[in-house]
């Protein structure tokens, strides 16, 4: 709310027009000096006896010198990404991994695999790499690194694989967690803080997805009625005499603002839509992180429980104790720094779609 009173209070000095508006904006959040390029294109379809699917080519551009070659260029399809974003929250369960599109995104508005939902998903699967390779910790994983350079058949070896060490780690922590009764005890004010915060934002974001959804299928609504009622008034003109230029000109003026709307539709789509949806999707996975946050405190309250009650065991216990502070100062640390990265990123995508969106409709009513 007080991003939105800052928002409102440009100088009467200040250009007004929407153009001026949006360059004053100043996105410093963007990397100086990248030495990760990511391109996710090409879709191809593949019918097996079994199934169909599409995969995609990702093509790496790189200078690193982890890497043994320059330039990658291999094909994935849904399941790899599916895999990687599982291994990246495994490995680092308190960093916030960017979220993947659903099995089937936009539910009711497009079909599968018709050109419109592949479009769809392929910019989400480019946008989900790149925010990888642009996160300062995430980016130099190593499961990360093999999903971009491994043939189709040394991934699939790589898949094969056991659990790691992290992973086992990750579910010693889920079963001592779920034996602890009534919460966290000790959270620190913060994630509290960072708690109550994404739950508002989770209900707020969920509105502004119902909403744009809803606005868009009206809009659409409206534009199919348009369409038919353009050339009512042409063919009504060949029987009206009379007043045939007139309803030849309102004929002319519908099919203008049917354009005007298909061109408005087209703004919505591509720059608000996918947009909240994405932080809709951001919402689930920062609730799970924070979840996981205190299942790591959830284990540490419990040894400092059985300290209390254990005395014989204390020295062990009192060890254990020191691991997990370190532990948790970990997380605690990964995810603040976290925390303030995603909302950056957060505020100014917001922010662009939304003074994007601001500039279409002006346009629009302006034609």
């Amino acid at each position: 709310d007080a991003s939105l009173a800052e928002a409102n209070s440009f100088s009467p000095s200040m250009p007004t027009s929407p153009s001026s508006l949006i360059n004053q904006y100043k996105f410093e959040d963007e990397p100086e000096l990248r030495d990760l390029f990511i391109t996710v294109d090409d879709p191809e379809s593949h019918i097996t006896a079994i199934e169909t699917f599409i995969t995609y080519r990702v093509v790496t551009k790189t200078s690193r010198s982890e890497f043994d070659s320059s330039e990658y260029e291999v094909r994935r399809r849904y399941q790899d990404f599916l895999w990687l974003k599982s291994k990246l929250e495994e490995a680092h369960p308190t960093l916030i991994v960017p979220p993947l599109p659903e099995k089937f995104i936009m539910k009711g508005m497009v079909e599968r695999f018709n050109d419109e939902f592949i479009e769809t998903r392929r910019k989400a699967l480019h946008k989900f790499l790149n925010r990888i390779a642009d996160h300062p910790t995430l980016t130099f994983n190593e499961d990360f690194k093999i999903f971009l350079t491994a043939q189709a058949w040394e991934l699939s070896s790589h898949k094969k694989q056991g659990p790691g060490l992290l992973s086992r780690m990750g579910q010693t922590v889920r079963a001592v967690a779920s034996s602890v009764r009534g919460g966290v005890k000790n959270r620190p004010e913060m994630f509290s803080e960072m708690n109550d915060y994404m739950e508002t934002f989770s209900q707020k974001i969920n509105v502004l997805d119902k909403i744009a959804h809803r606005i868009y299928k009206e809009e659409r609504e409206y534009f199919n009625e348009m369409k038919e009622y353009g050339p009512i008034h042409t063919l009504w003109s060949a029987s009206e005499e009379d007043i045939a230029d007139s309803l030849k000109g309102v004929a002319s003026c519908i099919d203008k603002c049917c354009k005007a709307t298909e061109k408005r539709m087209a703004g919505l789509s591509e720059n608000l839509l996918p947009i909240i949806h994405e932080y809709v999707l951001y919402s689930e996975i920062l609730m799970g992180v924070l979840k996981r946050r205190d299942l790591i405190q959830g284990e540490l309250d419990s040894k400092v429980d059985a300290l209390a009650s254990k005395r014989a065991e204390k020295d062990a216990i009192t060890e254990e104790i020191g691991k997990l502070e370190d532990k948790v100062e970990c997380a605690n640390n990964a995810l603040k720094a976290d925390w303030e990265r995603w909302k950056q990123n957060m505020q100014h995508d917001m922010r662009s779609a939304f003074t994007n969106v601001a500039e279409n409709n002006l346009h629009y009513y302006e034609e």
